[in-house]
């Protein structure tokens, strides 16, 4: 039986290949899309028929390119702005003799400060006419990037050159031997570029800094940190300022040291900055109701405003946690000495003094300037034991303590399922180190009862804390989180609807709309690709000093108040505090009643850090995961696909966790057709899908510990070869929409 000859793409596919593939000729074009024989003279006449149309032409070397079209995803000069003000934009790399199509600029983003005249950006582009794009803002990008992170190569004989770290990042910078310093082969480094990033002929670097061996345990967070420019040292001035604190006297303090108050955190924590107390409420004016006193370091106390110690706090906005080490917002002498709330040492707080009612509503409160003395360190699983009715041994009357926490978190969980808010089921992975900074363990990270008592109780005292300084009429460090925007919301709707799922309306979606749509897909097979797709449609948390409420708790008025030792945000709400209660002359407000600092700025600033430290502890996380792979190549695992996009299906692990890519050029030969709405991509001769959180089969074919990448090839299953014998319809792409996309076939680069 004669093999069938794949279809003769249609004019729009061709269009759509060039604009993805702009300068290839005949030839790659006819490989793509499987042309042989007799064929390839209907596809000369096609492409003859599109010149003469005037919807591609041909540039030097018989290269073809669509009549001054633009990819989706552009990299853009910013050159000015018009007359209303508005910025624009011309493409890069333009080597079409027609002049450069004119971008507006619509959408910022979340980039701030704005562009300005020869910046660089890459921009999602949408066409407004034949010459004319509106560009939306996805990241700045530098002409001149000043630092690259990457491997020094020595083997391409003089001199070298750095391979990049960032799989984003493809480009090679060739480096001169009186340029290289230190650096040997193998190292780690950080480089200044000294030519064009654009130019692949002037693309040179300096080698700055050596950070250590590629292959060396422990490389892959020293990697993340010099990638995203984490600050990792302390000013001289900030250390001696840490090394002179000292504990402060009882002056103007509360004595709550002798409340049993206790800290529950994981068994490798160091930095102890919440303690927690609860007992029945003796009131008879609140029956069934709870008295709970959550107490947090007072870092405050050591970090003056405009001090070194502000400084280096401010500019790292946060502490960043990998599974080898941990980069401290503050020094180890405050953070995991002075500030941290150790058992039986006396030691400066903040006290949310709370009290709520059987419905878990909170009826008082109150903010103390105390001194404490943790009268037990404890664990998660520990009292989780205690909650399960474990360790009979533990003295009685923590056991009561523990007891008394529990039942005050039952009343505060029901008022949280009652208000609405988000029960997103996202899993997480706890990845652990042996000795010798080698993966000993992939674990999901548990969530037991004992992580949400604290949890709950946190978010009680950011709300006590918000709520304060909002009547106090105080500026607050808001912890804002808005509703999903209305495309994102209508998208989503409109992808549940196409699985019979209905949430909301009218682009419109409520926590109680979410919950019920998560409710019905609990433990089916859909839950995990609806959980994604939920958790993608929300928009990012952010601080604000504008109070917009918190959508995923279901909260009107939300700060974060309870970890100053690692966020600069909490610090920020306790010099509220201070100031709007009277506490002391080291607040948020000088001696005139202004505030200190630009809190418009500040919230972006710390936003951006929070952000940055994230990115960190992800890549880091994927180097340690493809380190972990790299000697199963070529073998088969389990995976659920996480992402569709044209290029590929990104997916998860089975019980690993980790990341990885399957290239489209990769998957079993046919010309896929992309969806963006249903997250799917489909053979056009053989009507094959693959669609967001299908499970699939795959063998290792690479991985890459220095950039973190995995790279799979599907096993072309029996279930999927069936499936070839029923071609279900392919919906048409939208005209001015997302165009299909076809592969080059050729072996798939490395992520």
């Amino acid at each position: 039986m004669s093999k069938s000859k794949a279809p003769l793409p249609g004019m729009d596919d061709l269009i759509a290949f060039l604009n993805e593939n702009a300068g290839a000729g005949k030839r790659e074009i006819a490989r793509a899309f499987h042309v042989k024989g007799d064929d390839r003279a209907k596809l000369k006449e096609m492409l003859k028929d599109l010149k003469s149309s005037g919807k591609i032409e041909t540039l030097t070397g018989k290269k073809l390119v669509p009549a001054d079209g633009l990819p989706e995803y552009c990299q853009c000069e910013i050159t000015g702005s018009d007359s209303g003000g508005e910025l624009v934009a011309r493409p890069l790399n333009w080597n079409k003799p027609t002049p450069k199509p004119q971008i507006l600029i619509t959408d910022l983003g979340r980039l701030r400060p704005p562009p300005a005249e020869g910046d660089l950006v890459l921009l999602k582009l949408t066409p407004k006419g034949k010459k004319f794009f509106h560009g939306a803002v996805i990241r700045r990008l530098s002409a001149k990037p000043e630092r690259i992170v990457g491997v020094f190569d020595t083997t391409s004989g003089k001199g070298g050159r750095i391979l990049s770290v960032d799989r984003r990042l493809r480009q090679n910078y060739f480096v001169d031997s009186d340029h290289a310093g230190k650096a040997k082969n193998g190292d780690v480094v950080v480089a200044e570029i000294i030519g064009s990033a654009f130019n692949a002929a002037t693309r040179r670097a300096r080698v700055v800094e050596v950070v250590g061996r590629a292959d060396a345990p422990r490389a892959a967070s020293l990697i993340a940190l010099r990638l995203h420019a984490v600050p990792t040292e302390f000013s001289p001035e900030a250390l001696k300022q840490a090394e002179k604190a000292k504990l402060p006297d009882m002056k103007h303090r509360a004595d709550l040291r002798g409340v049993p108050l206790v800290t529950v955190d994981g068994e490798d924590a160091r930095d102890f900055d919440d303690a927690v107390f609860a007992e029945p409420d003796g009131n008879k004016d609140n029956p069934d109701g709870w008295h709970i006193i959550v107490a947090i370091a007072d870092v405050a106390y050591f970090v003056r405003p405009e001090t070194p110690l502000d400084d280096c706090a401010r500019e790292r906005g946060n502490s960043v946690y990998f599974p080898d080490r941990c980069v401290p917002m503050l020094p180890e002498k405050l953070s995991t000495d002075l500030c941290s709330l150790q058992p039986a040492k006396d030691r400066p707080c903040i006290a949310a003094d709370m009290r709520i009612d059987k419905n878990g509503r909170l009826v008082s409160k109150k903010f103390v300037r105390a001194m404490m003395r943790s009268a037990a360190r404890l664990n998660y699983h520990e009292v989780q034991r205690v909650y399960d009715g474990g360790l009979p041994e533990m003295n009685n009357d923590l056991r009561r303590r523990i007891t008394d926490l529990r039942g005050a978190f039952l009343v505060l969980n029901a008022a949280r399922e009652k208000r609405g808010a988000l029960d997103l089921d996202i899993v997480e992975r706890e990845i652990k180190l042996d000795e010798n900074g080698q993966v000993a363990s992939i674990t999901p990270r548990e969530r037991l009862d004992s992580h949400k008592t604290i949890e709950e109780f946190m978010i009680l005292a950011n709300v006590a804390a918000a709520e304060t300084l909002e009547e106090k009429d105080v500026p607050a460090m808001y912890r804002v989180h808005e509703p999903p925007s209305a495309e994102k919301a209508a998208a989503l709707q409109t992808f549940l609807g196409s699985l019979g799922i209905k949430a909301g309306k009218n682009g419109k979606l409520r926590n109680n709309d979410i919950n019920a749509v998560l409710d019905q897909v609990r433990g089916t097979p859909r839950a995990g690709m609806v959980n994604e797709l939920i958790l993608r449609a929300q928009s990012q948390a952010r601080y604000s000093p504008e109070n917009l409420g918190h959508f995923g708790l279901a909260l009107e008025k939300y700060a974060h108040f309870t970890s100053p030792i690692r966020r600069y945000a909490d610090l920020l709400v306790h010099r509220g505090l201070i100031s709007a209660l009277r506490l002391g002359n080291d607040g948020l407000l000088d001696e005139n009643g202004d505030v200190t600092c630009d809190m418009v700025d500040l919230g972006d600033h710390i936003s951006a850090t929070e952000r940055r430290a994230a990115a960190a502890e992800r890549d880091a996380e994927d180097r340690y995961l493809s380190a972990y792979l790299k000697d199963r190549i070529g073998e088969r695992f389990g995976g659920v696909v996480s992402g569709v996009s044209r290029f590929g299906l990104f997916v998860t692990v089975d019980d690993i966790g980790a990341d990885g890519l399957i290239p489209v050029s990769t998957l079993p030969r046919d010309y896929y057709l992309y969806d963006e709405e249903r997250h799917r991509l489909t053979g056009s001769s053989t009507g094959v899908s693959y669609e967001l959180g299908e499970h699939v089969f795959m063998t290792l074919a690479e991985a890459s510990p220095i950039t973190g990448g995995l790279l799979f090839h599907i096993v072309d299953s029996g279930e999927k070869r069936a499936g070839r014998q029923k071609k279900p319809a392919l919906p048409k792409p939208k005209r001015g929409g997302k165009k299909p996309f076809a592969p080059k076939r050729k072996k798939a680069k490395r992520k």
